[in-house]
């Protein structure tokens, strides 16, 4: 994979250029420690058209700082301590085992963002097609090179760091299997504060890593605007309803946006081309309505190369067509040929 920008994603998908936008559900911990949430949550990503969904996985004792441990804080279930909060919304092997089975129902991918390397160990008891670092993680080398170790495609988010960070962490992690988000790490995120141009400037910056974008804004507009920049892969919190109680809510996309989502994604996919300028067979019938002056570049024979080469017209049906049009005289066509071929030309 080395002189590459395409990742996998399990055996089958492929993330990069030239493949479709890899897009994720990122669910996190909206589904506030309830399992019957996580499957709505699931549902709805797979009935939009969602590759994949994402989870977040830590082990308590080592993510919250032990001083943080018996404060407590107003939940939904009750006044409890930060780190029987922390429990009460974490997943086990259990409940992961259900939703490994769940999504291989449903046909869709999961995976997680680790945040400690136990965390890690954890995820590799499944087959999942990748793993993702957090923007809080970019700094956690230990993690880093756990992550490493496994071989999977690595996202890298990018958000709160600055450009000798994500060096670093890409040197850490090596380039050769990771992807990179850019990312902005405020929730919801201002638009003004997303700067998208980021995405082409890591583009210029690893050219042989693709890149992707990770979106924490409300609305869909610019998570669009990334995709038209070149994103390669595309993530969104989701969630059933933005109301719910929980710090991501409010920046997450429900059912119908993300449907939405994903349907102006492939659109947009579709609209981009290749690139290269050229007359397309739809065009010919206008061209012979509307064109009054054929102009002094006849660019019948290109127009003719085009099509022929996509099996379209023949290329004497092109020329036929203008000239039966009125647009061109039969003996300028000969004659503007004969003189691209280098040919002598008869007057």
């Amino acid at each position: 994979m080395s002189n590459s920008r395409l990742r996998p994603f399990g055996p089958s998908r492929l993330a990069g250029p030239g493949q479709p936008v890899y897009i994720c559900g990122e669910i996190g911990i909206n589904h506030n420690g309830e399992l019957e949430n996580a499957f709505k949550l699931i549902d709805a990503a797979a009935e939009a058209g969602c590759d994949a969904v994402k989870f977040q996985k830590r082990t308590p004792e080592i993510c919250t700082p032990r001083d943080q441990w018996h404060i407590e804080r107003d939940t939904p279930w009750g006044r409890m301590t930060y780190i029987d909060y922390r429990h009460r919304v974490e997943f086990g092997e259990t409940e992961y085992r259900r939703i490994d089975e769940y999504c291989k129902e449903k046909g869709i991918d999961w995976f997680a963002s680790p945040w400690d390397v136990e965390s890690v160990a954890f995820l590799e008891k499944f087959d999942v097609p990748a793993h993702k670092v957090a923007s809080a993680s970019l700094t956690d080398d230990e993690l880093l090179r756990a992550l490493r170790a496994t071989g999977r495609t690595v996202i890298l988010s990018t958000g709160m760091s600055t450009p000798r960070q994500i060096r670093h962490a890409v040197e850490v992690l090596g380039s050769d299997n990771i992807l990179l988000c850019h990312a902005t790490s405020t929730y919801p995120a201002k638009a003004e504060e997303l700067n998208l141009r980021v995405i082409n400037t890591l583009q210029a910056e690893y050219p042989n890593v693709p890149i992707g974008y990770s979106g924490h804004e409300t609305g869909l507009q610019t998570t669009l605007a990334a995709v038209a920049l070149g994103a390669a892969f595309v993530e969104r919190h989701i969630t059933l309803d933005r109301a719910m109680w929980g710090s991501d809510q409010a920046a997450s996309v429900e059912p119908q946006g993300l449907t939405r989502l994903v349907r102006d994604i492939r659109t947009i996919e579709a609209s981009l081309g290749d690139g290269i300028k050229k007359v397309y067979e739809s065009e010919l019938g206008p061209m012979r309505k509307l064109r009054r002056v054929q102009g002094v570049v006849v660019e019948a024979a290109n127009v003719e190369a085009a099509n022929v080469e996509a099996g379209n017209v023949e290329a004497e049906n092109v020329e036929a067509e203008n000239v039966e049009a009125g647009n061109v005289e039969a003996e300028n066509v000969e004659t503007e040929n004969s003189k691209a071929a280098g040919e002598p030309v008869s007057v």
